[in-house]
């Protein structure tokens, strides 16, 4: 038995992405169960690491996975967090489109959650469904964000970023907010915008821009931006979440987005 730590073991692979693979794992003098992420040294990113420093720096916070290890051997770098349930695109792929109620309570719940990250000076720059997952047991009613590798503060020294070019999109192509295709420096205003998307496709078979597939990588990139930027004039879009993104896009750079004025805008459409 090959053990993490002289007391995690691995059980089984349930994630996995471009920068690291996760496992659920036990605690073999407990027996508790846990999530463990696995990253290649010699990638050389240290996403795990920055991610791991993220979750202690937001450790107790409502919604926020607890970090209960984080080291590395010759190998990998591995951190050890509390095992979480099925993610937002599970739900989506086994009940397909979602009630427009349920829809909204969960866009809530995740609009507090982006306060919580954001008035604590970060920006998550990755929110998509994979990255929203339910808890077990007692939690299994509480929605957790994950995945903090993008992360990064906007608040440095209480001063706010400045506005600069970047050299490509960050996060998801499908969730991206027009300012990450345009490769604008994001910020709080992006986060938001990437869940009007998210809602959008809980409710949706699928966004209309999804699995666009072009040769040229720029003319996808400027095809999908063409379509997020007309979203907002499809009559078959609920009025609620058309005037939630036309809000968060004319949010400015350093603009703090009004989370009540935004909750208060979704729950009013909650029968």
């Amino acid at each position: 038995m090959n053990l993490i730590n002289n007391k995690y073991t691995l059980i089984e692979k349930i994630g996995g992405g471009t920068f690291g693979t996760i496992y659920k794992g036990q605690n073999i003098r407990t027996g508790e169960n846990v999530a463990i992420k696995i990253e290649p040294i010699h990638c050389q990113t240290k996403m795990l690491k920055n991610e791991s420093i993220v979750y202690q720096y937001l450790n107790n916070l409502k919604g926020i996975p607890t970090v209960k290890w984080f080291g590395k051997d010759d190998t990998n770098y591995y951190m050890v967090i509390n095992l979480l349930g099925k993610s937002l695109q599970d739900v989506k792929d086994k009940m397909g489109k979602l009630s427009l109620q349920l829809a909204i309570k969960i866009g809530i719940n995740i609009l507090h959650l982006l306060q919580t990250i954001h008035n604590n000076g970060l920006i998550h720059r990755d929110i998509k469904p994979d990255n929203f997952l339910l808890g077990l047991n007692e939690n299994n009613n509480q929605l957790y964000i994950i995945d903090f590798g993008f992360c990064k503060k906007y608040l440095i020294n209480d001063k706010h970023i400045e506005m600069k070019k970047t050299s490509s999109i960050i996060g998801s192509h499908s969730y991206a907010s027009i300012n990450s295709h345009n490769c604008i420096e994001l910020s709080r205003r992006d986060d938001l915008e990437s869940l009007g998307y998210l809602l959008i496709y809980l409710i949706s078979n699928q966004l209309e821009w999804q699995n666009i597939e072009l040769p040229n990588e720029k003319e996808r990139n400027n095809l999908i931006k063409l379509k997020k930027e007309q979203i907002i004039f499809n009559k078959n879009i609920p009025v609620v979440f058309i005037n939630f993104l036309n809000y968060v896009r004319n949010l400015k750079f350093e603009e703090t987005p009004n989370y009540e004025l935004l909750t208060n805008l979704l729950h009013i459409h909650i029968k």
